[in-house]
């Protein structure tokens, strides 16, 4: 274990080796032709702010649970993320050069080819021009998650129409809304996560669904939230499932004691808000003498560095009487774990969990995220066969404080 902790090291500095190297080099292509004292002037600002950064990066996990404010938490996070992937983009363009360069002089030399010449275009030469490119894309990416952060708030409401042929006909027209993620630990704004309320209520849903993830770790960070969750209404109910953070597994605590704790006053919280938390079970919507079934899972995972607290079979059992299911399970790997493959009559999956990674594009002709690599499932609708999964990019944030492209969300779905 310590040989493999010790390679970890070593391939961490290796990494911050290489993109120091490859970012302060594109600063000093660039700067080249000032004055000297202007050049010095940039250098210094640099080390400074990569001191800054260094030291924010290594105190990160500490920072995670320091009792300071949500503002510089999130100021930190912002500073230490935009930096690094400004920084990885910068190096990884001028290392692809690299390669190129390499591989076309190593092929010149087998094949007498000759040297290479310099390319112009626009008057700049290839290495400028690569040079120039870098630095244009780290600081494009560094400028856009600043601007992502005036989106953290930016609540959007998706608006779906599902089909089903079993669906009783007394639930035709039933409107959902589910919402998920809600991270309150991040929150520094409660005027901007009232107004995600209001706009929720403004749907005028007949039931309300939270798909996991209340708080970051701890049930103290929803205590400044509890009066504004308090002002969601449904005639059919509220009802909520635990996700994955809920659990305080990635918390330090004094004991198991102290933990097993935090979990009760978060089911509490649940009940103080007036939301029926579904510990892997499951309950009957009635309507006009009518039933459809909704299932709740405690958090259910088929990725390995994902706690599995649920246990489906014992909250599907007994809901074979109903013509119609909907289950609520955070972790959208769940439904192709064993939802669409063992528990074929559960005809809608509802899901959290990804935030859509919080960074992407969704357009008409492309819907794409990092996440997409991790997650084969990952926002929005999917279908296999008569089942359906939506998956919810989550109301709200966690880590990077900001939201580029996948807005928060507010689904709203209605059964036909």
């Amino acid at each position: 274990m310590r040989r493999f902790q010790g390679l970890g090291l070593v391939l961490f500095l290796i990494f911050l080796i290489l993109i120091e190297y490859y970012t302060f080099y594109a600063i000093k292509f660039a700067t080249k032709s000032l004055k000297s004292n202007y050049r010095y002037f940039i250098y210094t600002v640099y080390i400074l702010i990569t001191l800054a950064w260094l030291i924010s990066f290594v105190l990160f996990p500490v920072l995670r649970n320091a009792d300071i404010s949500k503002v510089l938490r999130n100021f930190i996070i912002s500073f230490a993320m935009g930096i690094l992937i400004t920084k990885v983009i910068i190096t990884l363009i001028l290392l692809l050069d690299d390669v190129r360069r390499v591989i076309f002089h190593v092929t010149a030399l087998i094949y007498g080819n000759g040297t290479t010449p310099q390319m112009v275009q626009n008057g700049m030469s290839r290495s400028e021009f690569i040079n120039s490119l870098a630095l244009l894309a780290g600081g494009t990416l560094f400028g856009t998650m600043l601007y992502g952060m005036s989106n953290r708030y930016n609540y959007q409401v998706k608006k779906i129409k599902l089909s089903f042929a079993n669906l009783p006909a007394a639930f035709k027209g039933l409107k959902i809304i589910q919402i998920s993620d809600i991270h309150a630990g991040s929150f520094t704004n409660t005027a901007a996560v009232k107004k995600g309320i209001d706009l929720i209520n403004a749907q005028q849903a007949d039931v309300i669904f939270f798909t996991g993830d209340l708080v970051n770790n701890k049930s103290d960070e929803m205590y400044e939230y509890i009066s504004t969750f308090n002002e969601l209404k449904a005639p059919m109910g509220i009802y909520s499932i635990f996700g994955n953070h809920d659990y305080g597994d990635y918390a330090e605590w004094e004991s198991a004691a102290h933990k097993t704790e935090n979990l009760e006053a978060l089911k509490r919280i649940h009940a103080k808000l007036g939301w029926n938390l579904l510990l892997d079970e499951h309950i009957a919507l009635e309507k006009e003498g009518a039933q459809i079934g909704v299932i709740g899972v405690q958090n259910t995972s088929f990725k390995n560095r994902f706690h599995t607290y649920g246990d489906m079979a014992k909250a599907y059992n007994g809901t074979e009487k109903y013509p119609f299911k909907i289950l609520l399970s955070h972790d959208p790997s769940h439904w192709d774990g064993e939802i669409n493959s063992k528990y074929k009559d559960v005809d809608l999956t509802l899901s959290g969990h990804t935030h859509g990674f919080q960074f992407g594009v969704e357009i008409p002709w492309l819907k794409w995220s990092p996440v997409q690599y991790i997650y084969k499932q990952w926002a929005g609708l999917y279908q296999q066969d008569q089942q359906y999964l939506y998956i919810n990019r989550g109301f709200g944030f966690l880590g990077y404080p900001g939201r580029v492209g996948i807005m928060p969300e507010i689904t709203l779905i209605e059964l036909a």
